[in-house]
C-alpha cells in the first residue's frame, strides 16, 4: 500500500547522514523541509521531498498521484518521526500516591524505601495480581503514551523481585509486543531492589543462578538492568549480575548515579552498556569516562521534576560533545507520566538544551538507547514509518514552548493510521 502525506509545512528530522546517534554539535542541527511531501509504501518511508520538486520525484520514483492508494494532505502541520522512549516501567498494579503525599511532607525517596514504601511497595501490589490485570493496564498505559505521539518504548520488569513474579512481567511485557503496533524493546531489572526475606548477597545469588537463566530460556528480554546506586546494588555487585546477563545475550542498560554518584557510570562503559540511565548525581569525572565509548548518557528529567531531585547535566554532557538521549522513567512511584513532549519541553527548560537538541534527544538518540536507531528516530528511506502531524504550528520550537497544549493531529505507524 502506497501513502502519499503532502502540503507538509515542515517535514523535520529528515536525515540525510545516516549516523546511528548524534553527539555534542551535531545536536543542534535538526534538518527540515518546508512545504514537503513523504510517501510510505507498506510499513516504510519510500521518498520525500518539497512540494516543489513533486512533479520531478514522480518521474524518479515511478509515483504518479493516481496510483497511491491513500492521500493525506498535512494541512499545513508538521511531520515528525514519533517520540522513542528508552526507559520506562509501565507494567504495574495500582498506584503510590500516597507516597505522593509522604513526598509533600518532606520524605525523601530513599526514606520512603527504608520504610518499607517505593519499588517494594509496587512489588508487593504486583505479587497479588494477575497476568491479565497487569496486561489491561498497561496497555492502557501504552495507549495513552500512543495518543501523545511515542511509537517505541522501552519496558522493564523489576517490581516482582522473585524469580515468578519477575517471568509473570516479562511475559506481559512479551504478550505486549505481539498485540501493538509500537516496537518495544524489554528489560530484565531484577535487581531494582532486594526482595523481602532476602539479604543483599542471597538475593544477588538468586539474580545471578536462578532469575537470569529462566529469563534467558524463555527468551523474555532484550537487555538487562540492575539499580547500581547508594543503598541498592554496588559496582561490584553490578558487574556480578551483567556478567552472567551477557552469557544469555542480554546487553545492559543500568540505571547509574541517580541517588548518587556511586560508580555506576565506570561499571555501566566497562561492560559495554548500551545506556546509563537518570544519572542526576554523576560527577564530572564521568563525563570523560563516557567520551568514546558506544554508551549512551540518558536523561530522564520527569523524575527529577517530580521528586525536586537535581537534573542530569545534559547540558555539560553536550558540550563536551557527548550525545544524550532522553525517557520518561513512567513508573507509579517517581514518574506517573509517559508524556515525551513535556520530557522535552523539561528538557529545554531544565536542563537548557536547545528545542532541536531536545527533540533529537527524544527521537535518533533515544531510539539509539533501545538498539533501534536503524530502523526508527528520524525520517529516512527505508526506516519505518512511524510518525505523528502535528496542526499547523509557527515553528518546531513552539512544540516544547507550548508545553502542556496538545499538538497532534493525526498519528501514523508502521505505515498505518491510528485512532488517537
Amino acid at each position: 500500500m502506497r501513502t502519499w502525506i503532502y502540503n507538509i509545512g515542515c517535514l523535520a528530522c529528515v536525515d540525510n547522514h545516516g549516523k546511528l546517534r548524534l553527539q555534542g554539535k551535531e545536536m543542534a542541527h535538526l534538518e527540515c523541509l518546508e512545504n514537503a511531501w513523504m510517501i510510505v509504501e507498506n510499513e516504510r518511508i519510500a521518498g520525500f521531498g518539497t512540494m516543489a520538486d513533486w512533479h520531478m520525484a514522480q518521474g524518479q520514483m515511478g509515483t504518479a498521484s493516481g496510483r497511491m492508494d491513500v492521500e493525506v494532505d498535512a494541512q499545513g502541520g508538521c511531520v515528525l518521526p514519533c517520540w522513542c522512549d528508552p526507559h520506562t516501567h509501565i507494567v504495574y498494579a495500582g498506584s503510590r500516591e500516597g507516597e505522593f503525599v509522604d513526598k509533600i511532607r518532606g520524605l525523601s525517596y530513599a526514606e520512603i524505601a527504608q520504610r518499607g514504601g517505593g519499588i517494594l511497595n509496587s512489588a508487593d501490589r504486583l505479587h497479588h495480581a494477575s497476568e491479565e490485570q497487569l496486561y489491561v493496564e498497561a496497555m492502557e498505559r501504552v495507549h495513552e503514551m500512543m495518543r501523545k505521539g511515542t511509537g517505541c518504548i522501552e519496558i522493564k520488569s523489576g517490581y516482582g523481585l522473585n524469580t515468578a513474579d519477575e517471568l509473570k512481567m516479562l511475559r506481559v511485557i512479551k504478550r505486549m509486543k505481539e498485540s501493538l503496533p509500537v516496537r518495544i524493546v524489554s528489560t530484565f531489572l531484577g535487581a531494582h531492589a532486594v526482595g523481602r526475606g532476602y539479604s543483599q548477597s542471597d538475593y544477588v545469588d538468586l539474580v545471578i543462578r536462578e532469575m537470569i537463566p529462566e529469563v534467558g530460556r524463555e527468551g523474555l528480554a532484550d537487555y538487562i538492568d540492575v539499580f547500581c546506586d547508594k543503598g541498592f546494588f554496588t559496582p561490584e555487585e553490578t558487574a556480578r549480575i551483567l556478567e552472567a546477563g551477557a552469557k544469555w545475550g542480554m546487553r545492559p542498560k543500568i540505571h547509574a548515579d541517580e541517588l548518587a554518584s556511586s560508580g555506576g557510570v565506570v561499571v555501566g562503559v566497562a561492560h559495554h552498556a548500551l545506556s546509563v540511565d537518570h544519572l542526576e548525581s554523576m560527577a564530572d569525572a564521568q563525563i570523560e569516562t563516557l567520551r568514546g565509548s558506544a554508551t549512551m548518557p540518558t536523561a530522564l528529567p520527569g523524575t527529577s521534576f517530580f521528586l525536586n531531585m537535581p537534573f542530569a547535566p545534559a547540558r555539560k554532557m553536550i558540550d563536551a560533545g557527548l550525545g544524550v538521549a532522553v525517557a520518561s522513567d513512567y513508573n507509579p512511584g517517581s514518574t506517573p507520566s509517559g508524556d515525551m513532549k513535556f520530557v522535552v519541553s523539561l528538557a529545554c527548560i531544565k536542563m537548557r538544551l536547545l528545542p532541536e537538541e531536545a527533540i533529537q534527544a527524544a527521537t535518533l538518540n533515544a531510539a539509539y538507547a533501545m538498539g533501534l536507531s536503524e530502523e526508527y528516530g528520524s525520517i529516512a528511506a527505508g526506516k519505518v514509518a512511524n510518525f505523528f502531524i502535528t496542526k499547523p504550528i509557527p515553528s518546531i520550537e513552539y512544540i516544547p514552548y507550548a508545553y502542556t497544549t496538545p499538538l497532534i493531529k493525526r498519528l501514523f505507524l508502521r505505515g498505518k493510521e491510528w485512532t488517537i
